[in-house]
């Protein structure tokens, strides 16, 4: 089978390979050691090396996807509170799993708990949040007000998403340098025999890999900063 056709068909098994990943990550307390299992990798292959630095990379991109959505802009938007921890039934549970979150302004937040006797630990655990924001008791639903964000404060919150964004940048980075170092140990590996031209080849779709991935990491940055900024 020739590099190229090994290529493409790597990237449908990738496609495979990460979304499974991501999705054991996200059951972790259920797979328990299954899941541990499951993550073993054979690293005397070049495509299974590519494909964990690649599993690495991809997850690294979402965690950064998902910060941003609790970022706030200048607009209202349920991402700001639906991951907030509130403490219920013995318990604490993504504000999302307890209240609808919807937007009747664009500068509003209305929450409505599924069971009123909620309501004051939800409010309890915005007041804890640091949002910053003062929520209103109505009835049995709460109305978040958020106030005009300041030049200064639009500044702040870009210059901390791009921290965000050079952490998981960071990350990928030590994708690729474990990757490399599982490439260069094929060259004293007993067990198979794997051309240098091959290794070198797959150190170049490394460093391909993490190119692709520190671009979109930042044109997410690009577009959270403009957002951030447009008053």
């Amino acid at each position: 089978m020739s590099r190229e056709t090994g290529c493409q068909a790597m990237a449908v098994i990738s496609s495979i390979v990460v979304n499974g990943f991501r999705e054991c990550l996200l059951e972790r307390e259920g797979c328990g050691k299954v899941a541990a299992a499951s993550l073993s990798c054979d690293m005397n292959d070049p495509d299974t090396i590519l494909l964990e630095a690649e599993a690495a990379m991809e997850k690294a991109l979402d965690y950064l996807k998902a910060e941003f959505k609790g970022v706030r802009t200048g607009r209202a938007s349920p991402s700001m509170v639906e991951f907030l921890k509130v403490e219920a039934y013995g318990s604490f549970t993504d504000l999302k799993g307890l209240a609808s979150i919807n937007v009747p302004e664009p500068t509003q937040l209305l929450i409505k708990p599924f069971d009123a006797t909620l309501l004051h630990a939800i409010k309890n655990a915005i007041d804890k949040s640091g949002m910053g924001v003062n929520p209103m008791v109505e009835g049995k639903m709460l109305r978040i007000n958020l106030p005009p964000m300041s030049q200064e404060r639009r500044q702040k919150e870009s210059l901390r998403i791009k921290k965000m964004a050079e952490e998981q940048k960071v990350i990928m980075r030590n994708a690729r340098r474990d990757a490399n170092k599982h490439a260069d140990a094929l060259k004293n590996n007993p067990a198979k025999h794997v051309p240098e031209d091959e290794i070198e080849q797959l150190k170049n779709e490394i460093q391909e890999l993490l190119k692709k991935y520190e671009t979109e990491t930042d044109k997410r940055l690009d577009d959270k900063t403009k957002e951030i900024m447009t008053i």
